[in-house]
């Protein structure tokens, strides 16, 4: 059995699947989906390598959970990410069922670097959708800044 690990090791994790991601030239997002202290699956971005808009670190997880555990029903999963979720992001965490995200950078860190997001922050967004999914602001956002700097500076920093 896996010792039980907090939040700043699962965060680690995804920042170590971020890594990976801006090294096979994608952009700086990883996730690891928790639950029932275990790690169900880690992931990064691969929106550039599958040609698809919709493959956020958030929904590649989302997808690779639904398919491991078979079922659509996430509930009691927790999603660990670099970035801060983007309303398509949040959405499908929400209707997957899952019960809190833990993110590192915000949407506004994001921004500033250029990437084409919609402004809106998760906590709002869950707020004013009536989302019962609790959006937390995590450990290591000083770290996971420092994934963005890596991936603007890596040469291969694509934005979309």
């Amino acid at each position: 059995m896996c010792p039980i690990m907090n939040d700043e090791a699962y965060m680690d994790m995804a920042i170590a699947k971020a890594r990976e991601g801006i090294a096979a030239g994608q952009m700086p997002v990883g996730a690891v989906l928790v639950r029932d202290h275990t790690i169900v699956c880690a992931v990064y971005n691969t929106v550039w390598r599958d040609r698809d808009p919709t493959a956020h670190g958030e929904m590649n997880a989302v997808r690779h959970a639904a398919t491991a555990l078979r079922t659509v029903d996430l509930t009691g999963s927790t999603v660990y990410v670099t970035l801060e979720p983007c309303p398509m992001c949040l959405g499908a965490m929400h209707w997957a069922r899952i019960s809190r995200v833990v993110y590192g950078a915000s949407i506004a860190d994001s921004v500033a670097l250029g990437f084409s997001e919609l402004a809106i922050p998760a906590i709002e967004l869950a707020r004013l959708g009536k989302s019962p999914l609790r959006v937390d602001v995590g450990p290591r956002r000083r770290e996971c800044l420092a994934l963005l700097e890596e991936w603007r500076t890596s040469g291969d920093a694509r934005s979309y």
